[in-house]
């Protein structure tokens, strides 16, 4: 039988998910994390081997932001400023004090699974450059396979004193949940939170239940979500546009029928993705599951276990490493903004506006916050903070409105090379040709602000979620469809599906003051590789890597990847003239190959990439750590051979 919330609430943790390091700088440290309750807490800072702290900050409000997202749930943004400016290379050690019944408790007390091995405290390192970093993406909980996650947490504990291994960052580069595929067993989870952390109920405009009440006792709740869905003026239903090609001919998805639909939802999910604590409350038996849905209900709830039993290792990678992370479709919903047609349908109707604005309010308190604390000022906080005083529909509405018109999700981190994340979901350009056309990733407006941050820059490392060189063969097959007016059908959301776009940023690589080497961090495809892309017939190229690792916990079709990899090699290799049919003709690409996977230049698996950069900004090297604990290194066709050759 599930605990009741009576029984469990009584014995809930002071911290329910975090700490998580968001921002690290020579001025301040940002942490995100959630309590059950306002938490007083004294931040304290020592140097390795210290007994006592060389800086004890009590936190109040001029530094802690505190949003009451339920009667048992506070989400804090701790911004703590150092007292002296923090050394480049700095190694140091955090901890956070709470007062609680049984007195002042540090992070060992509460947390002891956020330390390694003969630690006393959580520690930090402020890196002078981004020598070595992890990135990856789409880490969906109940997809077969352990989370990669894990492996960035062994990696750090392989490297926990080093200043040369250890890594200076985590860049979840989107997908960090899939608001839009959520598993039965999950979306039980996501149930018994809320209501062991009373967060906030909900009114709902446009749809067939009313409040989130009902929402959960319809016979609709689980697995058959998409009859709740209303009809546009076409009298086609919401979810033929809105949660478009539930079965794609070509990228099979899973299907929508679980969607989140509250912002409670939302919230829970962040939380039972990040942290173990209220698994250890909850339970995700349902006696309600449809009949054709039971056996499926057990393999989820198989995959849902294994998830969670690896949260006490991700909740202490992201308490130990600043952590940067930007949306892409799967945090909000899937096709999010991809044509204008879409956005027609899903913003004019009360009840998709309202999924997608309660999963941009999620983004923005678990994720968007704590990249860059510094872009939302009082005001913006202010009119957040309105809401969640008064969580009734019309200042919820309004809510939504202010973050569909908010335009700087992108963010910039002053490192050695500079990293620059790009916001590629909401600001598009449209086809002017037709509604049912991809939209441009960014606008002109949006691309001249990037070309404007990236002048005098020696280098950058530049995070698109998409790709911004991707597999000709398939970004070709999405083409045809797109004629044939499907692109929904096959995700068509590629650079170089939209002329304007595709223009523009082919532009910025060859302007002679943008950088001189470019390294691009992408996630999105569900597969991983690594590209060297040079300007044909010009003596000063600048030097541009496409490195993409994805998914977390998810992976494409297998065979019909080989299939895809065999036939772009034959017809896209770096001298076939069909490249002259591209929009990237006037550049030379030579993919590299994974060293141990044959001739295939595309890695299939749950994996995180690992980069190494030299002090120019250049890659010496691109690897995936590979959930599987194989570490798979991305190498020229000549380098490949050569270590093939000693490994056999």
């Amino acid at each position: 039988m599930p605990q009741s919330a009576d029984s469990s609430t009584a014995t809930l943790p002071d911290i329910l998910a975090g700490p998580i390091v968001r921002r690290l700088s020579q001025q301040q440290l940002a942490l995100w994390l959630v309590g059950s309750r306002p938490l007083t807490i004294r931040a304290e800072l020592y140097r390795p081997g210290d007994a006592e702290p060389f800086q004890s900050t009590p936190l109040e409000p001029a530094n802690t932001e505190l949003i009451a997202v339920g009667e048992r749930a506070y989400i804090h943004l701790i911004r703590l400023p150092f007292d002296q400016p923090l050394d480049a290379g700095c190694l140091f050690e955090y901890d956070l004090r709470l007062d609680t019944a049984e007195g002042e408790r540090g992070l060992a007390d509460l947390q002891p699974w956020l330390l390694y091995d003969g630690q006393q405290r959580p520690s930090l390192m402020l890196k002078s450059r981004l020598d070595r970093l992890l990135h990856g993406s789409c880490r969906k909980p109940h997809y077969p396979g352990e989370d990669a996650l894990l492996q960035a947490d062994r990696q750090l504990a392989l490297a926990q004193a080093g200043e040369e291994t250890r890594p200076a960052l985590l860049m979840m580069s989107g997908d960090q949940i899939y608001a839009d595929d959520v598993a039965g067993p999950m979306l039980v989870a996501i149930h018994r939170t809320i209501e062991l952390l009373g967060l906030w109920p909900e009114q709902l405009d446009g749809a067939l239940v009313a409040d989130s009440a009902a929402l959960q006792a319809s016979e609709h709740c689980y697995y058959r979500r998409e009859e709740l869905l209303p009809h546009d003026k076409a009298s086609a239903t919401l979810e033929d546009r809105f949660f478009a090609g539930v079965r794609k001919p070509i990228f099979t998805s899973d299907s929508a029928h679980n969607h989140l639909i509250t912002l409670a939802e939302v919230i829970a999910m962040y939380l039972l993705v990040w942290s173990p604590v209220l698994w250890q409350r909850i339970d995700t038996a349902l006696e309600r599951v449809p009949d054709d849905n039971r056996q499926r209900f057990l393999n989820e709830q198989r995959e849902i276990k294994r998830f969670a039993e690896g949260l006490p290792q991700v909740q202490r990678l992201m308490a130990q490493l600043p952590v940067y992370m930007i949306f892409d479709d799967h945090d909000i919903t899937d096709d999010w903004n991809l044509t204008r047609g879409w956005e027609e349908t899903a913003y004019n109707h009360p009840f998709s506006r309202r999924i997608i604005g309660n999963a941009l309010i999620g983004y923005w308190l678990c994720q968007g916050w704590g990249n860059d604390p510094e872009r939302f000022d009082a005001t913006f906080i202010s009119q957040l903070q309105r809401y969640f005083q008064r969580p009734e529909k019309a200042p919820q509405d309004q809510l939504i409105d202010v973050l569909l018109e908010f335009d700087g999700w992108g963010y910039s981190v002053p490192s050695q090379p500079k990293m620059v994340v790009l916001d590629t979901r909401t600001r598009r350009w449209w086809s002017e040709s037709s509604a049912a056309k991809p939209s441009g990733l960014m606008d002109w407006e949006a691309l001249s602000e990037l070309q404007q941050e990236l002048i005098g820059e020696p280098a950058v490392l530049l995070v698109s979620p998409a790709p911004i060189f991707g597999v000709k063969l398939i970004e070709t097959v999405q083409r045809m469809f797109t004629y044939f007016g499907h692109a929904l059908l096959v995700d068509a959301e590629n650079w170089m599906a939209h002329p304007g776009s595709a223009n523009v940023i082919l532009n910025i690589f060859s302007h002679p003051k943008t950088p001189q080497h470019f390294v691009i961090l992408s996630g999105d495809v569900h597969y991983s590789f690594a590209y060297d892309i040079r300007l044909r017939r010009r003596k000063n190229s600048p030097a541009i890597w496409q490195i993409t690792c994805s998914g977390l916990k998810n992976e494409f079709p297998r065979r019909l990847l080989r299939w895809f990899d065999r036939i772009n090699s034959a017809l896209y290799s770096s001298r076939s003239p069909l490249n002259w049919f591209t929009k990237r003709r006037q550049m030379r690409i030579k993919a590299r190959r994974p060293v141990g996977n044959g001739e295939a230049r595309l890695l299939n698996g749950n994996g995180i990439g690992l980069l190494q950069l030299d002090r120019q900004g250049r890659p010496v090297e691109v690897s995936v750590l590979q959930a599987d604990g194989r570490q798979t290194e991305f190498v020229s066709r000549q380098r490949a051979e050569t270590k093939e050759t000693e490994l056999a």
